[in-house]
């Protein structure tokens, strides 16, 4: 028997910005999502721009409790670093484990992104049995 989903808690707030998000995404979220959605990961959910507590992830997967981030140019930005580090921390004591990817790597070598998240999510398949 499959284990309760966790909830997790957001700020309803952001429920209408992540619209706009879902609504503008940037090139490397429209390329990356084209593999993501409709369950082609390896059958497994993926959402985008998704509230979680009082931040909002790119794409995540509440069965992998799994953020996914992709990361532009503002990310290099020690302002954002903070930012990136104090929002990541948070997910982590949510239990959510953030794989954060490069969006030049998203433009010039998707191949390696999507593998990079089938290791993932086969590390965590075979750490998790009860799931499949």
């Amino acid at each position: 028997m499959k284990p309760r989903r966790k909830i997790i808690p957001y700020n309803p707030k952001l429920k209408e910005y992540a619209r706009r998000l879902r609504n503008n995404s940037t090139k490397s979220e429209i390329i990356l999502w084209k593999y993501l959605k409709g369950k082609q990961m390896m059958g497994y959910d993926f959402h985008r721009q998704k509230p979680l507590d009082n931040y909002i992830v790119d794409f995540f997967c509440h069965e992998l409790m799994l953020a996914i981030e992709i990361d532009g140019y503002t990310h290099l930005l020690e302002e954002v670093q903070v930012k990136d580090e104090k929002k990541e921390k948070r997910l982590y004591e949510l239990g959510i484990t953030v794989l954060r990817i490069q969006d030049n790597m998203v433009f010039n070598d998707i191949e390696n992104v999507l593998r990079g998240i089938e290791v993932y999510i086969s590390e965590f398949e075979s750490t998790h049995p009860h799931l499949r």
